[in-house]
């Protein structure tokens, strides 16, 4: 097959000699997965880190087919799909858990929310669809626990010899401070996106959905950090700073969530994503900077 190297690269960089070895394995995993649900399989999409393709299945109907190494947060993003059902999230069609294939529904016409010029309006329809997701976690253990992303944080001290390296102390320190609190949230942990932003929420038909979930269970505030630190480039726009001010207003009374919680879970989601970025390829720390940036400034204000 030939398939891109970003994408080869970013399969054996996340799982090493088994990523290689499904790579070899990808060709007999799309063939049993036509022959398992008698699909026709079109062309795949932008890849990365999962090979994702349009298919139709015998009777016409369109859909997607998604194979990815098979790992818990695959097994996550089904479950929360399963649990969903529909609602504000893309349908679940099949899925061969043991395989890491699942098929979905096709979205029509598919605009993602960053093609919405309004970010007003697009903020709107965030709020709609994160309020459709939400639910208690269901009473099992095959989601990830927000707090086992966040103990990753552990490390980064350790990493720079006790210091913060590229990442601002004044930053690091609050996020330090604050983070248990936010973790301790009193009220019922709740199943969430975990990865809520312009790029996965699409359009079908007259209503919006969110694909590829990560499946997280934690406190709700975590799913505004994401979406306020897209789409990408927006801590680089000229009016990011009122443009923040202004969403996390809309924000907080959308979703009845103090300005303070919202500004401290973006902060500490930025770190995170930095943290992240630098254990992936030793870079990409500026633009989560640049995003805490304007965080803590609004803080201040």
């Amino acid at each position: 097959m030939n398939l891109p190297e970003n994408f080869t690269g970013n399969i054996r960089h996340a799982f090493g000699e088994r990523g290689a070895q499904w790579l070899q394995d990808l060709p007999g995993l799309l063939h049993q997965a036509a022959r398992q649900w008698q699909l026709s399989l079109g062309e795949p999409f932008l890849l990365s880190y999962n090979y994702v393709c349009s298919a139709s299945r015998a009777n016409g109907q369109p859909v997607v087919l998604k194979i990815g190494v098979p790992n818990p947060e695959l097994e996550s993003e089904m479950a929360a799909l399963q649990t969903w059902a529909g609602c504000g999230a893309v349908r679940l069609l099949e899925m061969d858990q043991e395989n890491g294939m699942f098929l979905l529904e096709h979205l029509t016409p598919g605009k993602m929310l960053a093609e919405v010029e309004d970010d007003e309006q697009a903020t709107e329809i965030a709020v709609t669809v994160m309020q459709k997701l939400w639910q208690p976690a269901p009473a099992n253990d095959r989601f990830i626990r927000l707090s086992e992303w966040f103990s990753a944080l552990q490390e980064l001290r350790p990493h720079f010899g006790g210091g913060t390296g590229p990442f601002d102390g004044k930053w690091v320190q609050q996020v330090e401070t604050r983070l248990p609190e936010l973790l301790a949230d009193p009220n019922p942990p709740i199943l969430l996106h975990g990865d809520f932003h312009h790029y996965n929420v699409l359009q079908h038909d007259n209503d919006w959905l969110v694909i590829d979930p990560k499946g997280v269970v934690g406190p709700r505030g975590y799913e505004v950090g994401p979406l306020l630190t897209n789409p990408l480039g927006f801590a680089n726009w000229r009016d990011a700073r009122q443009t923040t001010q202004r969403r996390v207003a809309q924000l907080s009374e959308g979703l009845g969530m103090e300005k303070e919680i919202i500004l401290n879970w973006a902060i500490c989601h930025s770190l995170l994503s930095g943290w992240w970025d630098l254990a992936k390829d030793n870079s990409g720390t500026e633009y989560a900077a640049a995003c805490a940036h304007i965080f803590m400034w609004l803080q201040d204000q």
